[in-house]
């Protein structure tokens, strides 16, 4: 089959990679669509020690597996936990001890014809939602895992920075909860993405020190950091929703007087996600910047990686 294989820093068409054989409790995927995220770019970057296909944003249909599940378009979690650790004992298997990552750490991912997974990490795609927009499923989840972690009332003042891909989706979800949210960036088109949608946007000149009850950056540089700790007000809260590539430098003691929560996030639920795409809650369609065969993977990626540019799908076939 054909793949996009990350070795050292260099990614590569493949295409003699071997179809994978499904061990026990997984199932084959023949992968119909898969999204380019910041964290694919990251690890093009080095951000991790990768050696495989990359990708983890997808849509499929199921091939081999249990009946229920044959020839039914599914997307999935890309965490396969081991069921048994103390994580996974606890509930928490997004950070199980022995789990591996689709696409990132340990097993191959989306950027081929063909894929693996746990059957109990695939969710079957609503017949409403198109395979377009199914392809979000797993950074709506990211986003909303911010929800899960931080308890947010109507009378919280919310800042995001960063108006990219996933702080699009974050920003939708976000506004869902009536908070009053702000959206800070720097592409003005981006911007006015979501204030059609009657979200407050500005840029980051326009934050006020102080005034915010939580931050979120979704930037991943240092820049957006300190844009979002300063805007926050003694005891406020600050998610991280990017990964970042290099070191950040951080004012721990500033921390410290103004008793801030720091809190990193990531992956997360994604029945609601599904929820969200089937009601037409949030708007990912407009977020789709072009399309790419498998065969023009290496010009996706270059695609991506442009200035301005939001979400850049590959069609498998």
């Amino acid at each position: 089959m054909k793949g996009l294989w990350l070795e050292n820093k260099q990614l590569q068409l493949k295409t003699d990679l071997p179809i994978p054989e499904p061990p026990e409790g997984e199932a084959l995927v023949r992968v119909l669509r898969a999204g380019i995220c910041n964290t694919d770019l990251e690890l093009l970057r080095g951000y991790y020690p990768y050696k495989g296909i990359l990708g983890h944003e997808f849509v499929g249909v199921v091939e081999k597996g249990s009946e229920h599940l044959i020839n039914k378009r599914v997307v999935g979690e890309i965490n396969a936990a081991c069921g048994y650790c103390r994580f996974c004992r606890s509930g928490q298997p997004t950070h199980c001890e022995n789990r591996t990552v689709l696409g990132i750490v340990n097993r191959n991912g989306a950027f081929a014809e063909y894929l693996c997974l746990p059957e109990k990490n695939l969710h079957l795609v609503p017949e409403n939602v198109s395979t377009d927009a199914a392809t979000f499923t797993e950074p709506i989840a990211a986003a909303l895992e911010i929800q899960e972690q931080v308890k947010l009332s109507k009378d919280d003042r919310v800042l995001v920075v960063g108006d990219g891909k996933l702080g699009q989706l974050i920003a939708q979800t976000l506004a869902l909860t009536g908070c009053d949210l702000l959206v800070v960036g720097r592409h003005k088109d981006k911007l006015a993405n979501l204030a059609a949608r009657g979200i407050k946007t500005g840029l980051a000149d326009d934050v006020k020190d102080r005034t915010f009850d939580i931050s979120v950056d979704c930037t991943g540089n240092p820049e957006g950091f300190a844009t979002a700790r300063r805007a926050l007000r003694p005891r406020g809260t600050l998610v991280l929703k990017s990964t970042y590539a290099g070191n950040l430098s951080v004012d721990a003691s500033s921390l410290v007087v103004d008793e801030i929560t720091l809190i990193g996030s990531r992956c997360g639920p994604f029945t609601p996600a599904l929820k969200l795409l089937a009601t037409k809650q949030v708007d990912v369609e407009s977020l789709i910047h072009s399309h790419y065969s498998l065969n023009e993977g290496l010009a996706a990626f270059e695609k991506a990686q442009t200035k301005g540019v939001l979400k850049v799908l590959l069609d498998m076939n």
